[in-house]
């Protein structure tokens, strides 16, 4: 078999199951033999080198594993991360929640942020890059994600800039924080998702109380008890009204939603009056 016969028989068992069958194919290709896609076009010729293994990994795939869990590496903003089970695959949509706290981090020159929820360690790890000032203290409740976190945060040489805390939200972390960073779980319980998502990545990353608000809340209102000014969240398409009256209520200073680039409302950045 060569590598363009291998190329479409992937692509054919990839139909009707992902998005760009022929991307993936290749990206796969390209992982199973250690070369970049460029590779695949001025070799096609050549035979395909373990061809059970390639199979494996198609197999894999078309069973709806994610294919960044397959290869281990997920690309986001700027630079690629390790990425594995234990930590939610960083998505496009999360980009703008670093450009939105970005522009805060400048406008107000912040120096002490906290992340909640780090994941894979992909929004600090952007913003530390960004500010050679900013010192973060990222929380997460699960030791797995930390793993991965570390992993990501000692491969650009960031491990004396964002300090991990196995917590969850902000509690026994004592530092002063001028703003608080988050994607946490939004999606409210019982939601059925695509395969890919709901057999594959891990639901506390993914899964909140109530309409699925629950952490949300608990992190504007954590906000104002530790008197930090600023919080950047994403947030679900549906909970903009809920979100809005929740902060009215509480009396936030000021309250600016975003939209994602379908136009869904995706996230919101908040500013907490003075004290």
């Amino acid at each position: 078999m060569t590598l363009t016969q291998a190329l479409t028989t992937a692509q054919k068992q990839f139909t009707g199951i992902v998005e760009r069958p022929r991307f993936e194919a290749e990206l796969l290709l390209a992982y199973h033999l250690g070369v970049d896609r460029m590779y695949l076009l001025t070799h096609s010729e050549e035979t395909l080198p373990d061809r059970s293994g390639f199979e494996a990994l198609v197999s894999r795939r078309a069973e709806h594993e994610p294919i960044e869990y397959i290869t281990g590496r997920v690309s986001f903003y700027d630079i690629e991360l390790f990425i594995a089970p234990g930590a939610l695959i960083p998505r496009p949509e999360t980009e703008i929640l670093v450009e939105k706290a970005a522009k805060v981090i400048r406008r107000e020159g912040l120096k002490q942020i906290a992340e909640i929820g780090i994941g894979s360690g992909a929004v600090s790890i952007v913003l530390a890059r960004m500010f050679p000032q900013l010192r973060i203290v990222a929380s997460d409740i699960s030791g797995e994600a930390l793993v991965i976190a570390r992993q990501n945060i000692e491969t650009f040489g960031l491990i004396d800039r964002i300090e991990l805390r196995h917590t969850s939200l902000l509690d026994g972390i004592e530092a002063s924080i001028e703003m608080i960073v988050s994607n946490p779980p939004y999606i409210a319980r019982g939601v059925e998702l695509d395969p890919n998502v709901q057999d594959f990545e891990p639901h506390t990353a993914l899964f909140a109380d109530g309409a699925g608000d629950d952490l949300l809340r608990k992190i504007i209102t954590l906000s104002a008890e530790r008197r930090i000014r600023h919080v950047a969240c994403e947030m679900g398409y549906d909970q903009r009204e809920r979100i809005s009256a929740f902060v009215k209520e509480l009396g936030v200073y000021s309250v600016d939603f975003y939209t994602d680039l379908a136009g869904l409302d995706r996230g919101f950045v908040l500013m907490n009056s003075e004290w």
